[in-house]
């Protein structure tokens, strides 16, 4: 199969299940996926080559099917999946599965009509469906009964079960801003610089920024410094794992000083080589580090 992803999985179950959950889920942790593609374009997909030019490696891709799928047959799902196996292409089924009575509340609750039974009761689709349903089930390799999980839940079991290296990093962001100017709306985590002595005090430091070494060696020096930034490193070495396993795609941490220019800059500067050099890959920002210089109160 040319431009073959790295992994397959047909995700199916009973409608009201979770579906739409697991995929968006498996979107954020970096798979491609595909939702009620028609069947006789199935074989078409897989077989497609990576477009030139894509720039991106091939990644796992997630195939959501079930009833509402055009042309929909579990036997053809089933002879698809064992087909694939058999050229060796890693290929699995998650179904999602849930009690009648939980899914007759959750279509209650939304007011949607079961796509099965549009002109009658949702218990009367639920039955069908899980009848016509019932191959894909015993041929899956996985099944997730989500009769007592809500949707956070699921996304919890779905980033534990199929989170893949290299895919769902979140993008982490080190900055340095002045307090002068505004709080960065953006910031997951701040801290504030301002208790570190302030080289703007002294006039050979004041033209410099955190950037030289003669600034940084100065805001180093306090006495409060090493206990302080050492623990906001190892206190950010436990939280940006943690982001991570609940898939959060963003974190950005701040740091905040008067001017922006000095502390802020430097503390960024090593709290983001600190992280590089736990195999973290943050981006570093300076906001105000070019903007006017500001006075700080005496």
């Amino acid at each position: 199969m040319s431009g073959a992803p790295t992994e397959i999985l047909v995700v199916t179950g009973l409608s009201g299940a979770g579906q739409s959950t697991a995929l968006r889920t498996l979107e954020d942790l970096g798979w491609e996926t595909a939702d009620n593609l028609p069947l006789p374009l199935l074989d078409r997909l897989l077989s497609a080559p990576v477009p030139a030019g894509a720039g991106r490696a091939p990644r796992p891709l997630a195939l959501g099917i079930g009833a509402r799928t055009r042309d929909f047959d579990p036997d053809r799902v089933l002879e698809i999946t064992r087909q694939l196996e058999a050229t060796g292409e890693p290929i699995g089924v998650l179904f999602l599965d849930c009690a009648t009575a939980e899914l007759e509340r959750r279509y209650a609750e939304t007011r949607r009509r079961h796509p099965l039974a549009l002109d009658r009761p949702a218990r009367d689709g639920i039955a069908r469906e899980r009848a016509l349903l019932a191959p894909l089930k015993r041929g899956a390799a996985r099944l997730i009964d989500t009769t007592r999980l809500n949707a956070s839940t699921l996304a919890a079991r779905i980033r534990a079960d199929f989170a893949r290296g290299g895919l769902s990093e979140p993008t982490l962001a080190v900055m340095s801003f002045a307090f002068s100017r505004g709080v960065p709306p953006e910031a997951d985590l701040l801290f504030d610089m301002r208790f570190l002595r302030n080289p703007y005090w002294d006039a050979a430091l004041r033209p410099g920024t955190g950037l030289d070494p003669e600034v940084a060696a100065y805001v180093a020096a306090d006495e409060a410094y090493e206990a302080v930034v050492g623990r906001i490193e190892n206190l950010l070495l436990l939280l940006v794992p943690r982001y991570r396993g609940e898939g959060k795609a963003y974190v950005t941490v701040a740091f905040g000083c008067t001017g922006g220019r000095h502390r802020s800059v430097h503390v960024a500067e090593r709290v983001a080589a600190r992280l590089r050099a736990a195999d973290f890959s943050p981006t570093v920002s300076h906001r105000d580090l070019d903007a006017p210089g500001v006075r700080p109160a005496a």
